[in-house]
């Protein structure tokens, strides 16, 4: 997954949003399950995917709620 800014994330329409929520929970799943099995080997990888996921869900609510 590449790196998005929140301008980029705010520049998405609902379903790009949706789409890349999902690929990000995924890929922190996996990550998750290689760092329980093996050795990661960028660990700071889960904190980032853990961030983007919190950024998308924040845009998603600011448009639900109007702002």
């Amino acid at each position: 997954m590449e790196k998005l800014t929140v301008s980029q994330l705010r520049e998405m329409n609902d379903e790009q949003l949706a789409d890349a929520l999902d690929d990000t929970t995924k890929a922190l799943f996996w990550l998750r399950v290689k760092a329980q099995t093996d050795r990661l080997d960028v660990p700071s990888e889960l904190k980032r995917n853990r961030k983007l996921i919190a950024q998308i869900k924040t845009v998603q609510s600011q448009r639900k709620s109007g702002k």
